[in-house]
């Protein structure tokens, strides 16, 4: 007899008081750690997930300082004892970078504390995300502005191009610690510049079958664009034939790309300004070629949401769930924010809702995480500085309430979120 969540977690908590396992009254073990960013206060807060009820308890000594300004986007290193955040900083100058611009390296202990060890600069100006090589050794942060040169070869402010650049760091395997890779293929008098530049004002990156991709959210020619990069040996990132790739709307309307995410062979990238998911197959070269059905108009299947900021496919890539800043009620009229949920079919690709009803979540989602277990959704919440959590179904799709309730505080303008497993 399979259990429903609930029976399990009844059984579990049978047992710890019957038994004495040391487990906590009404939970079970502990299968991953959460850490959350906070802009308003430049800091993290880490959790503790609960096997059985999906339940965040606050981790020892949380929240932890950020070691920065505006905190922006957050790494853990494969096996989960390095934790690298990202802070945007507060603006750029002509010396070096915006106060409090920074990468905060953290070792993090097996009961989800963290520890920080130092902190590096990326190359560019105002930093806005960070991603990891698939095997976790190299680290590549993205700015929104890339560093221009002067008469001399000495990098001296942010270029006036609007393009943006990517900072390559190679990662320790035993300290965490960065070292930077400088770009073999580009020189500046003779010297290997310390960036690979993208297009205008990126905003977010994703890695993904050998390829780095950077959303960026200026325009080029009155659209936006996506550049690609394959990932080669040694940290090197090498341009591709594909070139920067151009983002249309279907009815020719400027586009607002809020994200970029994927699994396997697709990539979604979403438009907050016509409520579009654009999805594509990676091809060759690090192509993105149009799905069938190409370009899906979310307000078809959920007419009353508005303004995506956020996909998220899980890891069996059999669905995939789209985060709406707004959703309208039909009953009271009052906005509230929604995840969104498709199935995708394995054959065709096509997307198809699962039903037409969307799932609640805190203020202004931004970031979604699915547990190392596949048990469980969270997402946090910019708005109203919470984590919504969401007991996922992986047979059906469906996300539904935990069992001791899916709201937790995190800090105030959460940002976005990460989760790992055990820590090695």
């Amino acid at each position: 007899m399979k259990l429903s969540l609930v029976g399990r977690w009844s059984m579990a908590c049978f047992a710890s008081l019957a038994l004495g396992l040391g487990m906590t009254a009404c939970g079970g073990g502990t299968i991953g750690y959460m850490w959350v960013l906070g802009q308003q206060y430049n800091q993290l807060v880490g959790f503790k997930v609960d096997e059985y009820s999906g339940n965040l308890t606050e981790a020892i000594n949380s929240p932890f300082s950020s070691n920065g300004s505006v905190p922006v986007s957050i790494v853990v290193k494969t096996g989960g004892r390095y934790v690298y955040v990202i802070n945007q900083g507060t603006g750029g100058d002509n010396t070096k970078r915006g106060a409090g611009q920074s990468i905060a390296l953290y070792s993090a202990g097996g009961d989800g504390t963290l520890t920080f060890q130092q902190s590096y600069q990326s190359e560019g100006y105002i930093s806005e995300w960070a991603q990891t090589d698939p095997s976790g050794t190299y680290l590549y942060v993205v700015d929104k502005y890339a560093p221009s040169a002067d008469a001399n070869g000495l990098y001296d402010g942010p270029n006036t191009d609007g393009n943006g650049a990517i900072s390559v760091f190679a990662t320790d395997p035993n300290t965490g610690r960065l070292s930077l890779v400088t770009n073999a293929q580009t020189q500046v008098h003779g010297v290997n510049t310390p960036f690979w530049e993208v297009g205008p004002s990126p905003i977010m990156a994703k890695s993904q079958g050998g390829c780095l991709f950077t959303l960026n959210s200026g325009l080029t020619n009155n659209v936006q664009t996506v550049t690609p990069y394959s990932i080669g040996s040694n940290g090197q990132l090498v341009n591709t034939t594909t070139g920067n790739i151009i983002v249309t709307s279907p009815t020719g309307t400027t586009t607002d790309l809020t994200s970029i995410n994927g699994s396997g062979s697709f990539m979604f990238l979403t438009d907050a300004a016509n409520n579009l998911l654009f999805g594509y197959s990676m091809g060759g070269n690090c192509a993105l070629n149009a799905l069938n059905g190409g370009t899906t108009n979310l307000a078809t299947y959920f007419p009353n949401t508005s303004k995506p900021s956020y996909s998220l496919i899980d890891s069996s890539g059999k669905w995939i769930y789209v985060l709406n800043q707004s959703t309208t009620s039909t009953v009271t009229s009052t906005p509230y924010s929604s995840i969104s949920p498709f199935s995708i079919n394995q054959s065709n690709h096509e997307l198809q809702a699962l039903g037409s009803t969307t799932y609640p979540v805190g203020s202004g989602p931004t970031c979604m995480v699915e547990d190392p277990t596949n048990q469980y959704m969270y997402t946090s919440n910019f708005n109203d500085g919470t984590v919504t959590g969401k007991y996922f179904n992986s047979t059906t799709g469906e996300l539904s309430q935990l069992s001791r309730g899916s709201t937790f505080t995190a800090t105030g303008l959460s940002s976005c979120l990460v989760i790992s497993g055990t820590i090695d």
